[in-house]
């Protein structure tokens, strides 16, 4: 006998980075400015990530690509990881995505599995949700309130 579930996720939609509460606009920006930071030789898209921690400290990270595939490493994960060796007492409340083409132009972002898993991981950590503001196509935003959103049936131990 099967039992059928259905899984919905909510989120929010901002119009622009200009439309968002202060706090997280100041986030937005910041990883808009750390697509400048990205080293991405192969795939040409920059990607910035921010993260703002309980206190209101803003950590940044950009994807830093190598040419021995895989062993670069996504932004979201270079921010977080940045967060936690930086600041290991203190829980991360939101992360900021967006990503850069090669002409400059801000494109849609959203975060590959293992980046959600390390959300996952970091929300756990901190004990709260993580809220995940991602850029997305004409200019907009997308919130979700914690990782389950994004990755809702995460590995747990």
């Amino acid at each position: 006998m099967t039992t059928e579930k259905e899984l919905s996720i909510r989120y929010n939609e901002y119009p622009s980075v200009e439309s968002l509460p202060d706090a997280d606009r100041r986030l937005m920006e910041a990883a808009i400015r750390a697509t400048a930071a990205a080293y991405a030789p192969y795939s040409h898209f920059s990607v910035g990530a921010a993260a703002m921690l309980d206190d209101g400290t803003i950590v940044t990270g950009s994807n830093q690509e190598n040419v021995a595939y895989p062993s670069g490493l996504c932004a979201e994960r270079t921010a977080l990881f940045a967060a936690g060796a930086q600041h290991p007492d203190r829980a991360v409340t939101a992360l900021a995505i967006v990503a850069r083409t090669p002409e400059g132009n801000l494109v849609e972002a959203s975060p590959c599995g293992a980046c959600r898993q390390v959300m996952a991981e970091t929300q756990k950590r901190g004990g709260m949700p993580l809220r995940v503001l991602m850029y997305i196509g004409g200019g907009g935003i997308r919130e979700v309130e914690g990782t389950d959103a994004l990755l809702p049936f995460s590995f747990s131990f």
